[in-house]
């Protein structure tokens, strides 16, 4: 039986994102709960192997937890990223890409806080250490330098998380400046809906639009992007985004809400994206 795939592996130009909170590992849960990862990482992989993204961005990922998402997606990928945690320990936000595409220059891992070099730092009111990590591409097929970006904002404050998006925001401004025919992706899970302000804030002037708003095409219903196990909800917050940057389209986008008889392989829905270099990247959006 062949799994359900909502894009799955894209030919080039056409570049394939993904934006995935695959839910930390937890000890001494009762057997019959969802939350378990030795029954829900089976389902996991379905997907991944099924979707083949270019290149894939996960939340709340252990170590041990990486290993088997880069071993879902084939020997062809490659990540980078580490724990959050000062030891370098800890849930990661690690960017995973393919090989056969996409080649690494450089990659950069900041805490979120208002000393983004020292690892493990928190100084906006967050109890624990939120980061971003930042991965320099080029497409072997186009020639043309990609940029991503995947983070986890703050569940609990909210001006840990206003304080994240004017940070990443401003990242994005000075990265276009130094590179400006770069394409430009922004995701993650934002503990913040669509249209709240920490929403605003990253999409402020126009530089990052949200995938959901302004892709061509938009692959099935708007699911909630937190469904925490239960029935899939048509309309629900998406608190897992992409926003494209300078350099790229969105020609069509779609949250996964699949099920594998009736089970989810994590607490959040993936978010995925299909994007494509524009003719000319030298403009912000909005300029």
């Amino acid at each position: 039986m062949t799994d359900p795939v909502l894009i799955g592996q894209v030919e080039a130009p056409d570049v394939h994102v993904m934006t995935y909170n695959v839910r930390r590992r937890f000890r001494n849960l009762r057997p019959g709960s969802p939350d378990r990862w030795d029954r829900r990482k089976w389902l996991l992989r379905r997907i991944l192997a099924a979707e083949q993204p270019t290149v894939l961005g996960v939340q709340e990922a252990f170590a041990d937890q990486v290993h088997f998402v880069a071993e879902s997606l084939g020997p062809h990928y490659d990540w980078v990223g580490h724990g959050r945690n000062a030891s370098g320990e800890g849930e990661r936000c690690a960017i995973f890409y393919d090989t056969q595409r996409l080649t690494l220059s450089r990659w950069h891992q900041r805490a979120l806080s208002a000393t983004p070099d020292t690892p493990g730092s928190r100084t906006w009111g967050n109890f624990v250490p939120r980061i971003v990590v930042s991965a320099h591409f080029t497409d072997v097929a186009t020639d043309r330098r990609l940029i991503v970006f995947n983070t986890h904002f703050d569940h609990v404050s909210r001006r840990s998380r206003n304080a994240a998006a004017l940070m990443i925001h401003d990242l994005v401004l000075a990265e276009h400046a130094a590179d400006p025919d770069a394409g430009f992706v922004v995701m993650g899970d934002l503990n913040a809906a669509a249209g709240s302000v920490v929403h605003r804030r990253l999409e402020g002037d126009g530089v990052l639009r949200d995938a959901w708003d302004v892709a061509e095409e938009r692959i099935g219903p708007q699911w909630g992007t937190f469904s925490n196990y239960r029935r899939r909800r048509v309309g629900g917050k998406r608190i897992d985004l992409i926003l494209a940057g300078p350099g790229v389209e969105v020609l069509r986008t779609g949250i996964n809400a699949v099920r594998f008889d009736g089970a989810a392989a994590s607490d959040h829905e993936p978010v995925q994206a299909v994007l494509r270099f524009t003719e000319s990247a030298t403009e912000v959006p909005g300029e």
